[in-house]
């Protein structure tokens, strides 16, 4: 039972590669099976903090572990989307660049500042992700999206700047810092409520 949720972990990492394999050998009903997978890999991402939570086993280093995946799931179907829809990353540039830009920014902050990669699973990111995840299936289906990409790009670029703030606020590096008040509770050397749900 206690393996169950690094095996969900490293369950997302293969998901993410097979999405890849799927671009790459066009596979018939590629966006059903590509969206079926992100579906799944996004629910692995949900309840592998929830189960190890509930187990007790939920660690620096599992929540490091997690964190890490999830970058290269997400970049694995951003590959696989790419492979598919050339045309509509061609078409965003600038915009594309500066996302990436701010998450390679808070990743090298991080490093820089602690030695070790951003773990902080905040609220804004979690909510990000499911408008990242929304933008992803638009663009799987109809290789274009809109407003729901304007969205993911704002919200994104504004989840990035909280969790740089929280980064530089914090003395010692933390795991599931919810928002930059509880990160300035934490400076402050005081404790924070957690949701077992969410970052307990």
């Amino acid at each position: 039972m206690k393996n169950i949720p690094i095996t969900l972990i490293y369950a997302r990492l293969l998901i993410g590669f097979g999405i890849i394999l799927l671009s790459l050998f066009h596979a018939s009903y590629y966006s059903f099976l590509a969206i079926t997978l992100l579906s799944i890999g996004l629910l692995t991402d949900v309840f592998d903090g929830i189960i190890a939570r509930k187990l007790n086993v939920s660690s620096e280093k599992l929540r490091r572990l997690d964190s890490s995946i999830d970058q290269v799931f997400f970049i694995s179907v951003a590959i696989a989307t790419y492979i598919q829809c050339p045309d509509f990353f061609q078409s965003n540039p600038v915009k594309l660049a500066i996302l990436i830009g701010a998450e390679v920014l808070i990743y090298l902050v991080s490093y820089i500042k602690f030695k070790k990669e951003i773990a902080t699973h905040s609220i804004g990111a979690k909510i990000w992700t499911l408008f990242l995840f929304a933008t992803l299936v638009e663009i799987m289906v109809h290789c274009k999206s809109t407003l729901l990409f304007e969205l993911c790009v704002w919200i994104g670029l504004a989840t990035r700047l909280e969790i740089l703030v929280i980064v530089l606020t914090l003395r010692s590096w933390t795991n599931d810092v919810p928002t930059i008040y509880h990160a300035i509770k934490l400076r402050q050397g005081k404790g924070i409520k957690r949701n077992k749900f969410f970052n307990g």
